[in-house]
């Protein structure tokens, strides 16, 4: 007996080594893909930024180029110019040259004449053509100068700028603060900063994306990156989110308004939230139900061959894997048996595929308010094939009636109360399963309609109940803060409606 317990510690000692084992060989074989990515990636980028080098230095060897171009136009013009002006200016003054040396000769054959009448006459001739002469109506003085220092260059500086030249300054790598970020209300608020100030930081790009994986990034995600670009400050909040798988991973880079730098490293947060589909394969034959809607179906006769293909495609998503059904709580419900009705009669009811049996949850439900009759709330597992919602002990919820006259009651144990409230168009409903509480609200106002008090000996199921109308539940919903508060508040006080539980 002993050696066969031996066998046996050793044979699950063994088998968990082998386990051990097997994950980690699945981490290497990831982290061997991100860096097999990460070299390609590399070889890419690398001949990229050579080519926009390239492309660069080409740029600047155009401009220079170009201004050398236009400085050696210049240069001509002005030599053209300066040359004709000179050049003008020696003609003139050699042609005033010659009129002059031809008067002088003139001048000096009448010193020579021994005739007085001639001399008289010549003289008084020579006097006349000298006064006139282009000789003493031109300037001596240069027109235009030959100097050219006014179009000297000096590249000192500029030489120095280019000797400059260097890679664009990359923004430091911010780090997300783990610390400050807030998932609350299907909003996630992340906080970052950088670890030095930059005022040339232009904006941040933020990336997230869904999964059902804590660790290190895997080479195959189920989920692409989502983007949100452009954001000026070191925070920033998503809202509105439907949380359907366990966690949301994080990055975030800082952009100049040239060059984008490094992602940060990788924060995965937690997103928490009560996740369900409604179990076609258990409802009424009367009900027509998809993943989360139900519309009532006169003609009846749900067909097995649909009940089985949205039982695999339900087994296909993602609440299905095993990190999902490694929580505790919620916890799938198995189905019922195909070909056979859950419920029947006027029993129109139907089940989520998840049941509570721990912590707090909550979902919401939009419905016909023209429905000839609606329910909503909780039920055991052992709910009878012809009990409808609240008839039994084994079921709680808030009942609709518009069949002869309107009507909003809550319903346990075959005991019923009227609620004085309007009738809202959306209900939440809140279970917190170790205070033995449902509630139910007004999705839109968070204005409590109801509250069961009671203890729950067994896990409970999310149970629908519909005839002539439609309805659709909205599920992966944190317990919205308002709600929290509320039933912290009320958590010591008995409750009013206390004969219903």
């Amino acid at each position: 007996m002993s050696s066969k317990m031996e066998g046996s510690r050793e044979e699950e000692s063994l088998r968990k080594i082998t386990t051990t084992l097997a994950l980690k060989n699945d981490e290497i074989t990831n982290f061997i893909c991100c860096l097999k990515q990460s070299l390609e990636n590399l070889e890419g980028n690398s001949s990229r930024v050579q080519e926009d080098l390239e492309t660069e230095f080409s740029s600047l060897h155009s401009v220079l180029d170009e201004l050398k171009d236009s400085m050696v136009t210049r240069i001509k013009q002005e030599r053209a110019s300066r040359t004709y002006e000179l050049q003008s200016q020696l003609s003139a003054c050699s042609k005033a040259l010659e009129s002059s040396e031809e008067l002088l000769e003139v001048a000096n054959q009448t010193l020579c004449s021994s005739e007085a009448d001639d001399f008289t006459q010549a003289a008084k001739d020579i006097k006349d053509s000298v006064t006139m002469a282009p000789a003493f109506r031109l300037s001596l003085k240069a027109k235009a100068s030959d100097s050219m220092s006014h179009m000297m260059v000096d590249f000192t500086q500029e030489r120095e700028m280019l000797q400059a030249i260097k890679f664009l300054p990359v923004p430091a790598t911010p780090e997300i603060l783990v610390s400050e970020c807030q998932v609350c209300d299907n909003t996630v608020t992340v906080q970052w900063a950088l670890p030095e100030p930059d005022t040339k930081i232009d904006h941040y790009d933020l990336e997230h994306r869904r999964t059902n994986y804590e660790g290190p990034p895997r080479a195959r995600e189920d989920y692409p990156w989502m983007v949100v670009e452009g954001i000026r400050e070191t925070e920033y909040t998503l809202t509105g989110l439907r949380f359907d798988t366990r966690y949301m991973t994080f990055r975030v880079k800082a952009c100049n308004k040239a060059v984008a730098g490094e992602f940060s490293e990788l924060v995965t947060l937690e997103t928490h939230a009560f996740l369900f589909k409604l179990d076609a394969g258990s409802s009424h034959q009367n009900l027509k139900v998809e993943d989360l809607s139900v519309e009532w179906d006169s003609c009846g006769g749900k067909v097995v061959q649909d009940i089985r293909k949205d039982k695999n495609r339900t087994n296909q998503s993602p609440m299905h894997s095993p990190a999902r059904t490694a929580m505790n709580s919620p916890k799938r419900v198995p189905s019922a048996r195909v070909g056979r009705d859950r419920f029947t009669a006027e029993s129109y009811t139907v089940l989520g595929d998840t049941f509570i049996d721990a912590g707090q949850q909550y979902w919401e439900v939009r419905f016909d308010k023209e429905s000839k009759a609606f329910a909503v709330g909780l039920a055991l597992r052992n709910l009878g094939r012809f009990d409808q919602l609240g008839k039994s002990n084994a079921s709680w919820c808030i009942h609709l009636n518009n069949w002869l006259h309107q009507s909003l009651t809550a319903k346990h144990n075959n005991k019923a109360r009227t609620l004085d409230c309007p009738i809202p168009d959306r209900i939440g409903v809140y279970c917190n399963y170790e205070e033995g509480a449902l509630s139910f609200y007004n999705a839109r106002t968070k204005t409590l309609m109801h509250t069961f008090r009671t203890k729950f000996t067994q896990p409970v199921i999310p149970a629908f109940s519909v005839w002539n109308g439609s309805f659709s539940v909205q599920t992966g919903l944190q317990v919205p803060s308002v709600v929290q508060s509320g039933q912290r508040k009320n958590s010591g006080t008995s409750s009013s409606n206390a004969s219903l539980t």
